[in-house]
């Protein structure tokens, strides 16, 4: 006879062989292990974990840091000399690398909840330093170049804190699961407690984290004052090239509250609208004087400026990305535009009744006008006939004859200094950085009758933070958003938020409590019971736990040769002596 030797039939795994194939290249049953990690890859592991956390808080950076785009690209360029919009490789890569670790991640955590080794392939440990080293880089550079940017992480976190912490709770609260089988799992207490304290550590620290939670959004809305003003900065930018007419007439229409300038002084004393020292980034000064393109702006007369065109640049480098989305006249329009001097935009704010911010750059040395481009300017204005009191004039040098030839000037202040001294300089207005005024100096400037405006404000959740605030005024690139502002973009009163603080952290203990409870359901049991001694029941019981081979090894033989009391003694000596198989017949004796 033949014997028929039954054969053992696998199931298929094709999540489990995707998880592990991916994560460390084990795509074969034979390949994995429910070893414990080694030290090795648990190193690894923590280095993981810290790369993903370094880009979370590199990409929250760049994501809040879009209010400041434009003003990182003319850093660039002023470093540099050549205009790029450098903020678009950083975004892509970060993204990338972001999602790439993220990815990760999960992978990681999907071994701990299946009970796999973690094993993590040679390639992705490449692209897991490659990633930490380059956010390290990335890192390094802003802080030394760009150190100030960082403030808006923490102003930031005034308009986000609490949805972040909401968000930061619910992805702990979903770690319950993992953690709670880990502790069911687990052979050693130490390990049981340590796990446990560290998981109920931070939750307690989450739970708690809205005691230093603070925004000025939060707060009774009948304290909530008017919207702040809006300057265009350099007009409308975002709609229009900045500094020229099309760009003063489009804030304007928008219903901007002033306009805000900056001025050079021509050759010729014709004061004119120009940021950058030079004519390179915003006009065709290459294609016309191209031997005199790095000659600083002021050294050109007002003959010369006028020849230049000052809207292609607009069109070709599209440096807010709203080119797309204008009409062909507007296109047009902003294609045709010309250098635009002081005198025209001072009478467009005066026939708007608008207020004029003047940002004054002091001409070369060599310059023929360098002591006397202050009356060319002063003379300017006259001639605009623009009111005094409409003028804010923030150039230091000599203030104290411009009070003397203009006393209705609103003197303006590009520092930040105590008020005794400010009221001492006859300074009535302070323009500061947005990041340069917290909610306490804002409130010690009004009780003092010293108006404050902010720039460069453009994106909607810092613009309803300020109005939260109670910040007078702000400066912007983007007036045709703001302006569409009714209300800020959320306000809650201190009951409303306390009541959703302590919901949240009820939810969220009702749900931790309910998966220990039943992921440790067994393990309760069996410490109640007081079992101490191996045995096919609790074996069984613990079906599910992965062990290692050794430990395998050792209970099986415990399971074997422990005597339990319901087994009659001839299955115990079977059990300990089995018999010997029969040997099978082979295919040429049967026959």
């Amino acid at each position: 006879m033949v014997k028929h030797q039954p054969l053992q039939v696998y199931e298929r795994q094709l999540c489990l062989s995707c998880l592990t194939g991916i994560y460390g290249c084990r795509w074969k049953r034979y390949q994995r292990s429910h070893d414990d990690t080694t030290k090795w890859e648990f190193l690894w592991s923590l280095i993981l974990f810290g790369t993903f956390s370094l880009l979370l808080v590199w990409f929250y950076f760049w994501w809040e840091a879009h209010n400041d785009y434009s003003e990182f690209n003319w850093f660039l360029y002023n470093r540099s000399g050549e205009w790029s919009d450098g903020t678009v490789p950083i975004l892509a890569t970060t993204a990338a690398g972001f999602t790439y670790i993220a990815f990760l991640m999960i992978l990681a955590l999907c071994h701990v909840a299946v009970g796999q080794q973690l094993n993590l392939h040679w390639l992705h440990k490449i692209g897991v330093t490659a990633a930490l080293l380059t956010t390290i880089i990335g890192v390094i550079s802003v802080t030394q170049m760009w150190g100030e940017e960082w403030d808006i992480v923490m102003i930031s976190l005034q308009a986000t804190g609490p949805f972040l912490h909401i968000g930061a709770l619910a992805a702990v609260t979903a770690l319950s699961w993992l953690v709670a089988g880990q502790v069911a799992r687990a052979e050693k207490t130490r390990f049981q407690v340590l796990l446990m304290v560290l998981y109920l550590g931070v939750l307690l620290a989450l739970y708690l984290a809205p005691l230093s939670i603070t925004s000025p959004c939060i707060m009774d809305q009948r304290s909530l004052k008017p919207p702040p003003s809006i300057i265009g900065h350099q007009g409308a930018p975002m709609l229009a090239p900045e500094n020229t007419a099309l760009s003063f007439q489009r804030a304007l229409r928008l219903n901007a509250s002033g306009l805000e300038g900056y001025v050079s002084i021509s050759l010729d004393g014709v004061p004119f609208l120009m940021r950058d020292r030079t004519l390179r980034r915003t006009t065709d000064v290459e294609q016309v004087f191209p031997n005199r393109q790095f000659d600083d702006a002021s050294l050109f007369n007002w003959t010369d400026l006028q020849s230049l065109n000052a809207g292609q640049w607009f069109i070709k480098d599209d440096p807010f990305w709203t080119v797309g989305s204008m009409s062909q006249r507007e296109l047009r329009q902003a294609e045709s535009q010309r250098v635009c001097s002081l005198q025209h935009m001072l009478r467009l704010a005066a026939s708007h009744n608008r207020t004029a911010l003047l940002r004054l750059h002091r001409p070369p040395p060599q310059h023929p006008r360098y002591w006397g481009w202050l009356n060319d300017t002063l003379e300017t204005i006259h001639l605009s006939g623009i009111p005094q009191h409409m003028v804010m004039w923030t150039e230091e040098w000599r203030r104290g004859f411009v009070e003397a030839v203009a006393p209705g000037f609103q003197q303006t202040s590009l520092e930040k200094r105590p008020v005794e001294e400010l009221h001492q300089r006859g300074i009535s207005r302070l323009l500061l950085r947005y990041n340069q005024a917290n909610e306490r100096d804002i409130r010690e400037f009004g009780s003092h009758n010293i108006s404050l405006t902010l720039y460069t404000v453009n994106e909607p959740w810092l613009y309803s933070l300020l109005w939260c605030s109670g910040v007078p005024s702000i400066s912007s690139e983007a007036p045709h958003i703001l302006l569409k502002l009714h209300a800020p973009i959320w306000l809650m009163s201190p009951d409303e938020y306390c009541l959703i603080w302590i919901a949240t952290d009820l939810i969220s203990f009702a749900i931790v409590l309910g998966v220990f409870v039943f992921q440790n359901f067994h393990l309760i049991r069996w410490r109640m019971s007081g079992m101490s001694s191996y045995n096919p029941e609790q074996i069984m019981l613990s079906a599910a736990v992965r062990r290692s081979s050794r430990d395998v090894n050792i209970m099986k033989e415990k399971l074997i040769f422990s005597v339990h009391p319901l087994l009659p003694p001839f299955l115990v000596c079977a059990t300990k002596f089995p018999a010997s198989p029969l040997p099978t017949p082979s295919l040429g004796g049967a026959l």
